[in-house]
């Protein structure tokens, strides 16, 4: 039987396209205070604003009749589909938060969760980053993940070491500059 008679309803729909759990499994949801902060603007932002727009959309949508060729209607369910979907996985994320405040580190002369660091590589290159949560790494802000391969080789380390780092051209020594644990 052609699609086009069968009906479909919205529950079809509810699992399609589940967001994946970006930590490995095992491994905990570190985050700083300011991007538990941002999960939490996000989700609100998500919740009071887009999804009652879009809710208000879709029942003026509705209320015009035929529902099969109505554009308004189609991509208002869309929408909101995917807006529930990012909801559910900000709820998830946020659940399994375990928040880690840079600036109470007892230890600042070795690298951990939240540091900022300054190395050297092999080509006299400079370069500054800090390690901070999965679900908040972004790397033109300079924010990379704590799992990512930089922070893993350099977790631990003290100003002077020298570390191996693993990158798509092979291995690469890097040393530790500085070490600083400031919030942003």
């Amino acid at each position: 039987m052609s699609k086009a008679f069968v009906k479909e309803n919205d529950s079809d729909f509810e699992e399609e396209d589940e967001i994946p759990d970006p930590s490995p499994k095992g491994v905990k949801n570190y985050i700083t205070p300011p991007g538990f902060k941002a999960l939490q603007d996000e989700l609100k932002q998500l919740r009071r604003v887009e999804r009652p727009k879009i809710v208000e959309i879709v029942s003026w949508a509705a209320g015009n009749g035929d529902r099969s060729e109505n554009g308004d209607y189609i991509y208002g369910k869309k929408r909101l589909r995917e807006i529930d979907r990012r909801m559910r996985f900000l709820l998830k994320r946020m659940e399994a938060a375990e928040i880690v405040d840079p600036a109470e580190q007892p230890n600042k002369d070795r690298v951990f969760f939240g540091a900022t660091v300054t190395y050297v590589d092999e080509e006299d290159k400079e370069r500054t980053f800090r390690i901070v949560g999965i679900d908040e790494a972004d790397l033109d802000r300079g924010d990379v993940s704590w799992v990512s391969p930089i922070a893993r080789a350099l977790l631990r380390a003290e100003v002077g070491d020298v570390v191996e780092v693993r990158t798509p051209r092979g291995p690469q020594s890097v040393e530790v500059i500085e070490i600083s644990y400031e919030t942003r």
